[in-house]
């Protein structure tokens, strides 16, 4: 049998020239040079064996032999669900404002953990650490650095290095018939989307075109005619078109740092297939508005169209209106000649009318599925707790997201031991998603735990004797069922920043656009269509606003519920923080 030093000195030979045939490869061969401060993946025949780090880590370095499937009742972290995918996955995950892995990791780095990273052939991940954690590589001192990131943190300074590099990961990746999955939380949320929005804007480049990307992402920000003409021309020339299978995010928030930066195809986006999104119910700052996926306006239907037969009937379109004008202008005799204003209305109505035709012959519309859950920002995406706290708020979207991949069929490649430590049973999962049992009664557990908790003013440290390294070898066992997780979880305490940390009430008392979509009517059509409106007002520390509540209806998790039927020590119920909620019009999802 063999042994781990066998296998590096092996492994180190046979990498050894596949490395150094690669520009970019560095002492690991996995990551290369850096574009726009982010790492660039190069990939590579792995060698023939596979020995992960939780090995080496366990002591098998120092020639003792490496156990076998047999001997250790099964490696679960080489065992995935599903075993195999058809295509292979294309996994982007970008984490929040600060975050990165830490002692208080987000539920994008509890969701990386998870995947699959050993074979390049079936699935490529990519994880980019939160805006304001790294700087580009042109900042030369280390003041610069401070400042560069203190900038990035307060005002994404670096949106557009975190936007590209993503961009480029899946230029440099891409593969015809991959299927491309990004996930993202609070700002990071807000990178994923703008990504898929200039993936539909501009298309996706060749491998190897670096030099084109920034210009690319110029043209996506570019939202004036000539932006939109010159994008339209670039994507024809230089780009190919690619779906987005799945985009999953957590708590998008509605603005970018301290000044608004919203660019195209964030609030709706047609090469989306599947769109997912958690939001808090309980989150209050001002600059957290939640960005909700809104149903696309007349003009973000058509804006990107490229399709050849509706350029050609546009061009057709012109070339009537033109004709009718020379004829008109040879008829002197005609007393009934339309005003400038008035040609320019009929040719822009009868154009409108040729741009929704097309529209209405697009692929199908976005699955989108939006829903609440309690807790403040970063209890829906994680990171208020540290590693391992249990009960967690943040488990339960957590939780709710990695169904959803399975019941879309992503494709995606889990680890069946992250399934199992996140309060998940496998088997009903995969090979089909079965229906959930109804939730558990509060008093399933004694009273004590079926009560509210509130913060608590120490966090007990775990114990530097846990079970962590025997998971690793031996497979994670499921302790409880995900409904009694559930139960647990949906008590947790609430980390309202507010109620916190008083410095965030300076930007409550700052008046600030709110920017929210509404049904109108055209008068033309007597179509019904949504469109954008803003306010200017101070928060003050008000909650968030449901919208379409009543026409659309409105989606929050059943462990609100659960929440809501339980109370504090001090006999006070939950009351969700959001501002207008009809529970009429709920639908309770699981």
């Amino acid at each position: 049998m063999a042994t781990i030093n066998d296998y590096m000195q092996h492994s180190h030979s046979e990498s050894t020239s596949s490395f150094m045939s690669s520009e970019t490869a560095t002492a690991t061969g996995t990551w290369g040079s850096t574009k726009g401060g982010v790492p660039v993946y190069t990939t590579f025949p792995p060698p023939p064996i596979q020995v992960g780090p939780p090995l080496l880590a366990m002591g098998y370095a120092n020639g003792n032999t490496a156990p076998t499937p047999t001997e250790t009742q099964g490696l679960e972290m080489t065992k995935t669900i599903p075993p195999n995918n058809i295509n292979r996955t294309l996994v982007l995950c970008f984490d929040g404002t600060g975050d990165q892995f830490d002692a208080d990791n987000s539920n994008i780095v509890e969701l990386f953990s998870m995947l699959k990273k050993d074979d390049p052939n079936k699935q490529l991940v990519y994880y980019q650490a939160g805006i304001g954690t790294y700087t580009t590589p042109d900042i030369a001192t280390p003041m610069a650095s401070k400042i560069s990131k203190s900038l990035d943190m307060a005002v994404a300074w670096n949106l557009d290095h975190h936007i590209m590099g993503g961009y480029e990961f899946l230029m440099q990746n891409y593969r015809t018939n991959d299927k491309i999955c990004i996930f993202g939380f609070s700002r990071g949320a807000y990178t994923a989307r703008c990504l898929a929005g200039m993936i539909h804007k501009v298309g996706l480049l060749p491998s190897c075109n670096h030099q084109q990307v920034p210009f690319a992402y110029k043209m996506y920000t570019q939202a004036d005619d000539d932006g939109w003409r010159m994008s339209n021309a670039f994507k024809r020339a230089f780009s190919i078109d690619v779906d987005i299978e799945f985009l999953g995010v957590w708590d998008t928030v509605d603005s970018v740092g301290l000044f608004p930066r919203r660019l195209p195809f964030t609030a709706s986006n047609s090469v989306v297939k599947i769109f997912r999104h958690a939001m808090a119910l309980d989150e209050r700052r001002a600059k957290f508005k939640p960005s909700y996926w809104n149903r696309p306006t007349e003009d973000e239907k058509t804006l990107s169209e490229t399709d050849r037969q509706k350029r050609l009937q546009l061009k057709k379109l012109r070339a009537e209106q033109q004709n009718a004008e020379h004829e008109q202008a040879h008829d002197k005799d005609n007393k009934t000649d339309k005003t400038a204003a008035e040609k320019d209305k009929d040719f822009q109505a009868a154009l409108k009318k040729l741009e929704l035709r097309w529209a209405a012959k697009r692929a199908q519309e976005t699955d989108v599925e939006e829903v609440w859950f309690a807790g403040a920002h970063c209890d829906i995406g994680g990171g208020s707790v540290g590693d391992g706290t249990s009960p967690c708020l943040a488990r339960i979207p957590l939780r709710w997201m990695l169904r959803e991949c399975f019941k879309t069929k992503t494709g995606i490649l889990f680890h069946i031991d992250g399934i199992k430590r996140v309060g998940l049973d496998p088997t009903r999962l995969y090979p089909d998603v079965l229906g959930r049992p109804d939730a558990l009664p509060l008093d399933t557990y004694t009273a004590e735990t079926s009560m509210i908790q509130d913060i608590p003013k120490s966090v007990p440290k775990k114990d530097d004797d846990d079970d962590d390294d025997e998971d690793l070898l031996f497979g994670v066992e499921l302790e409880e069922t995900e409904e009694e997780a559930d139960l647990k979880d949906a008590l947790a305490p609430i980390y309202d920043q507010l109620s916190m940390k008083w410095f965030w009430w300076v930007l409550e008392l700052l008046p600030m656009y709110v920017r929210y979509q509404e049904e109108k009517v055209q008068e033309e059509t007597s179509q019904k269509v949504w469109q954008w409106s803003k306010e200017l007002q101070m928060n003050l520390g008000r909650g968030r606003h449901v919208p379409r509540q009543h026409a659309a209806g409105v989606k929050i998790h059943r462990t609100v519920k659960t929440r809501m039927e339980a109370a504090h020590k001090n006999g006070t119920k939950y009351k969700p923080a959001v501002k207008n909620l009809d529970l009429e019009a709920v639908t309770w999802v699981d």
